[in-house]
């Protein structure tokens, strides 16, 4: 049984490279992107079009709505069970996305964890009001900086859970991680990474952030709260709808938001780099998905492997 994971930063062409894999060997894709999941947040997630898609089906996008609250333990789940039916109908399932923890929960596996603790929680949140929710990262840097890599500084949810975990159990999430079992312990995986060099990523970024914006990603935002999604939504809790978020609330006006977005995507990028490296067994490609010479080295390996 074999799977194959396309996995690397932000704008660095892994849509194109996995769906060009996909049409060469008969393959399915099945989305590692955690706010890809969500119903109509579309726009700044770059979610792929159905031109994107080129008729290739894909799994794991627009599986719930904006108001829920989806996990990387759910994601195994249900990551696991998309690659067994597209396997079991003789076709191979592709990998392909972002979020590193999403791609460890399935290929590595997650720890159930200690249960909530309420009270613990309520102590945390309120160190985040008095002190900023950036001081809660910092803490968890100092304890646990492999999880501080992959949670973004601003991530309150998901800062304070790690936090939990560690002030429960006395050691941090990481230490746990390693004692898992994945998702798909039959199937060997091959991990394909894509990078851009650094002065091409930033022209990227920043063209598709004004991309996102020409498209209407502000007015994206306004529907789903006319909706009722709440701004509390962890669905804007991710990068782009955070921001505009802020806008709304008269923090910053549009230009400096633009500005911000391009900014931390190239920090997201960075933080995605440095976990995806740790990561066993990725054999990291010479250039961005979108290189015309990336998808044949991309397939070599990806026939040699099956």
């Amino acid at each position: 049984m074999k799977l194959i994971a396309v996995v690397g930063p932000t704008a660095t062409g892994k849509t194109a490279l996995g769906v060009a894999l996909a049409e060469a060997i008969d393959g399915e894709i099945v989305s590692c992107d955690s706010t890809a999941v969500y119903r109509g947040i579309d726009i700044g997630t770059d979610k792929p079009t159905p031109l994107d898609q080129r008729g290739i089906p894909h799994h794991l996008i627009d599986v719930v709505n904006p108001t829920e609250t989806y996990s990387a333990a759910r994601y195994a789940i249900d990551a696991a069970a998309a690659v067994r039916d597209i396997r079991s109908r003789g076709r191979w399932p592709i990998l392909v996305g972002g979020t590193g923890f999403y791609y460890r929960a399935l290929v590595r596996g997650l720890f159930p964890g200690p249960p909530r603790h309420d009270e613990l929680r309520a102590r945390l949140t309120r160190v985040a009001e008095r002190r900023g929710v950036e001081s809660l990262h910092r803490w968890l840097g100092r304890i646990d900086p492999e999880s501080a890599l992959r949670i973004q500084p601003r991530d309150q949810m998901r800062l304070i859970r790690a936090l939990e975990v560690y002030l429960l159990t006395g050691q941090p999430l990481t230490t746990h991680f390693a004692a898992t079992q994945s998702a798909l312990p039959l199937f060997q995986v091959l991990t394909l990474g894509v990078v851009d060099p650094r002065p091409d990523l930033e022209r990227r970024v920043a063209a598709r952030v004004d991309a996102q914006f020409g498209r209407g990603v502000v007015a994206e935002v306004e529907r789903l709260i006319e909706s009722g999604v709440p701004e509390s939504a962890h669905a804007f809790s991710g990068l782009v709808y955070r921001q505009i978020i802020e806008m709304r609330q008269g923090v910053r006006d549009e230009p400096a938001t633009r500005a911000l977005i391009v900014r931390e995507n190239l920090r997201y990028a960075r933080r995605q780099l440095m976990w995806f490296k740790k990561e066993p067994g990725v054999q990291w490609l010479a250039g961005p998905g979108t290189d015309p010479a990336v998808p044949a080295a991309a397939l070599a390996a990806v026939r040699a492997f099956l």
